[in-house]
């Protein structure tokens, strides 16, 4: 999206935001079971933040309410300060989506989606800008080849550009690091703090806590659909230094077992006391 159409359709409204991604009593229910129970999150211009769990924790579930994949069972859900279910249109005009495993159109050749991409968002002088993203992950030489006969972690580069070629304002991203090598991982890394750096949003879900430790400015646990802890790694050190989980010092995966090891022993103080 041209700079001038954000800056139309946006540009007032981002002005006076304190988040470009709200998250506001998020449930998400399927039957009995909430996946998501009552998640607000509140993510600022200019941060990349960690949105961190065990398999089941409902990362990926509150990732698609944010993305419009996912029509929340009560709660809210915003981008760019626009409903992601009232006002869908101009709310993923705001962001860009780097899902867990990469879906994309494998008749065509990168080029040729890239291309697409550049001209569904009407972005001037796209040839160029789509060359350099090639040539900065590797792409260049397999740029002409089916995108079906690219391997997982090419997908995964080109799913990477798809998303950042037109600059969103916002940036959701699931996994990000799944089928990349080491080389490519840390220009992912690089990217997602480069990002933040400009005054983007970033949110990015992970199970690689060193990751997370490395370009997260903030970070919440999230475990069974509920939020354990939300702050900065220092704000978290604090909450957990007075006792310690089986893994020394403080880092982010003591942490991160703290916060899990405290909300089992509560779970289970309330099952024995019931």
């Amino acid at each position: 999206m041209p700079k001038w159409v954000w800056h139309k359709l946006y540009g007032a409204v981002g002005a006076r935001l304190d988040g470009m991604i709200e998250v506001v009593n998020f449930t998400k229910r399927f039957g009995r079971v909430a996946a998501v129970n009552d998640v607000s999150l509140t993510v600022k211009p200019g941060e990349v933040f960690g949105l961190l769990g065990p398999n089941g924790a409902g990362k990926t579930t509150t990732i698609r309410g944010m993305t419009g994949l996912t029509r929340p069972t009560s709660g809210t859900v915003r981008v760019a300060g626009f409903d992601v279910w009232r006002e869908p249109v101009k709310a993923k005009g705001a962001f860009g989506y780097i899902p867990d495993r990469p879906y994309l159109y494998g008749k065509l050749t990168a080029r040729e989606l890239l291309r697409f991409i550049a001209g569904l968002h009407k972005l001037p002088k796209a040839d160029s800008e789509i060359e350099r993203w090639l040539e900065f992950f590797g792409l260049t030489d397999f740029s002409n080849e089916l995108i079906e006969t690219y391997s997982h972690g090419m997908k995964q580069k080109l799913t990477i550009i798809s998303a950042m070629l037109p600059e969103p304002p916002v940036l959701i991203v699931d996994e990000p690091m799944v089928g990349l090598d080491p080389r490519a991982a840390k220009q992912a890394r690089e990217l997602l703090s480069d990002y933040a750096k400009k005054g983007k949003t970033v949110l990015l879900t992970t199970h690689s806590l060193p990751v997370a430790e490395a370009v997260a400015h903030r970070i919440a646990v999230l475990d069974r659909g509920h939020v354990l802890a939300e702050g900065t790694l220092e704000e978290l050190q604090r909450r957990t230094s007075e006792e310690r989980s089986g893994v020394e010092g403080n880092t982010l995966e003591r942490i991160f077992f703290k916060l899990v090891e405290e909300e089992e022993l509560e779970r289970q103080r309330v099952k024995d006391a019931a």
